[in-house]
């Protein structure tokens, strides 16, 4: 059944029928003939995937034949997401599509953190969304809302797929105290004064704890730097599970130990439990991630349910400044509004999503990206040089006998196809995907301009490279230009999310805030006009 979903989703003669689940009637004698054909049986190849936690590449096998549960960590929703952020779930997009291309029924789960305790290394832990939501002075549940609607809106952007299932924090309290007590129950945890933690040195004494960043924990115990308010820890190394409120805490829950809020780890050990099982087939995230969130996971859900939460572990690496990688805590980050926008200091320009989409993909999600102007210009030109030869190739109409004249270019053109699913198999190559295509560009250009005849390809080429260009660019690689709207849309959009965000900061008495955005946005001229009926219009105003 998967070879022949394979099918459906390589043959365009039949795709519109088994988007809607029709079988043909002589699908079999279809497929017998098409099978034939080296691009279709390259298209069967198998996929393998750099598996982190073995730190190596294995072939793909899901648990359960023809589906497959992927878990992927999604944000933390106590302020808006920056372009470090995007590379994940841009990735992770892509792996989604792929194997959905392939013929799997995908099950993808992205959380979101809405509440937790923090404890990330070689940093205070703290519970960050109370904390922004002081300094924003919002309730907050407010700023949740404020950041996850930010957050869907990039996410809509960049023609995201949305995932199955979007759990968050908040709404699975109940599984994380019962993952908590069965993790008591077995001896692997202990309880001070209303606070939980994990007991990391007896769970290594029979486990593995390591396993996946290569941590030793010896070497952990002797260069873990004391934190304040750790003392109550048996050792440095073990984390919360659960937290005690304190009186001035706004976010909190009853438990069986007192009134308190849930670690940061639990919640995805919890709600992948629920929505994939005990054991799934992939869990994803930035490598940042590896350490110490993810090993957590892996320790807490191996006590809990007996055996290894996920078989296949990806993590993309990180996107740098000037080699250093961009975070809030190094004060380095340009926000996804920004990068629309242009407005960061960092920024020549505004950029639009497909550009910063493209701009991740062009490097293996494995590779180092490192940020800079140059190479998002590089990235736009290269862009638009794609989607204009994709358009020009649509526009083309096949003129020769079927027969190709020049075997030598028909074979390259040929080649340079069948070359694509072997790349995306190879552990999603998106920048092999992307090199072949450029190579192909030229030869649409050139046909398009006569400098090569069209009766020097077969029509089957012709038609292959069409179907090519449609199935990895668009479907897989997510590239849809029609989603980014005219400049005076993307400018409309971008004015009344900083309307809103005045809105917002004079609502809570923040004036300053308020000044700012209309004085700037003066300055650049375009004029905020405060109506009667409370609504806020603009004017460009002209030199």
């Amino acid at each position: 059944m998967l070879l022949l979903q394979q099918y459906y989703r390589h043959s365009p003669a039949v795709a519109t029928r088994a988007q809607h689940g029709t079988l043909l009637d002589d699908a079999s004698s279809v497929i017998c003939k098409k099978i034939k054909s080296v691009y279709y049986l390259q298209h069967m190849s198998e996929l393998k995937i750099y598996n982190s936690i073995h730190r190596q590449k294995e072939v793909f096998t899901p648990i359960t034949p023809g589906h497959v549960g992927m878990y992927v960590c999604g944000p933390t929703v106590s302020g808006e997401s920056h372009l470090g952020h995007a590379r994940p779930y841009i990735t992770f997009d892509v792996v989604n599509r792929y194997l959905r291309f392939l013929g799997y029924k995908v099950r993808y789960v992205r959380n979101i953190t809405d509440a937790g305790h923090f404890e990330e290394e070689g940093r205070e832990a703290e519970d960050k969304i109370s904390k922004k939501a002081i300094l924003e002075k919002l309730e907050p549940m407010e700023l949740v809302q404020k950041y996850t609607n930010l957050y869907h809106w990039a996410m809509l952007q960049f023609n995201n797929l949305e995932p199955s299932i979007e759990p968050t924090a908040t709404g699975h309290i109940i599984e994380q105290i019962e993952m908590i007590k069965t993790i008591m129950e077995k001896g692997y945890a202990y309880e001070v004064d209303g606070n939980v933690y994990f007991d990391v040195k007896k769970y290594a004494a029979s486990y593995d704890y390591g396993i996946l960043s290569g941590r030793v924990l010896e070497d952990m115990l002797e260069t873990t730097r004391e934190l304040d308010g750790q003392e109550e820890k048996r050792n440095k190394v073990d984390f919360a599970l659960w937290k005690k409120a304190p009186p001035e805490h706004i976010m909190r829950w009853p438990s069986p130990w007192g009134e308190g809020f849930p670690g940061w780890h639990i919640e995805c050990s919890a709600m992948s439990a629920k929505y994939l099982g005990s054991q799934f087939d992939i869990h994803g995230g930035g490598m940042d991630l590896q350490f110490p969130h993810h090993e957590c996971e892996i320790a807490q859900s191996e006590i809990a349910h007996g055996e290894l939460m996920a078989r296949y572990w990806m993590h993309n690496n990180m996107i740098t400044i000037n080699g250093r990688k961009m975070g809030k805590s190094y004060g380095n980050t340009i926000t996804l509004t920004e990068m629309f926008s242009g407005n960061n200091p960092q920024l020549e320009k505004g950029y639009s999503p497909m550009v910063i989409r493209f701009f991740v993909l062009q490097t293996h999600y494995r590779g180092t990206l490192d940020f800079s102007n140059e190479a998002l210009l590089a990235a736009e030109k290269g862009l638009q040089r794609l989607w204009a030869a994709y358009e020009v190739l649509q526009k083309l109409t096949y003129t020769g006998n079927g027969q190709p004249i020049n075997e030598e270019l028909d074979k390259q053109v040929r080649q340079l196809c069948a070359e694509l699913p072997e790349f995306m198999n190879d552990d999603f190559n998106t920048a092999k995907v992307m090199a072949n295509l450029f190579e192909l560009a030229p030869v649409i250009n050139s046909l398009k301009g006569g400098q090569i005849k069209m009766h020097e390809i077969s029509e089957d080429t012709f038609n292959l490279m069409l179907h090519s260009w449609k199935t990895y660019l668009v479907d897989i690689l997510g590239i849809q230009m029609e989603v980014l709207g005219t400049d005076e849309d993307k400018l409309d959009g971008v004015l009344q999310m900083l309307i809103n965000m005045r809105k917002e900061a004079k609502a809570r008495k923040d004036y300053a805030t308020s000044d700012k955005i209309r004085n700037e946005l003066l300055a650049v001229g375009i004029q905020l006009k405060d109506e009667k009926d409370g609504s806020v219009s603009y004017s460009i105003v002209q030199d």
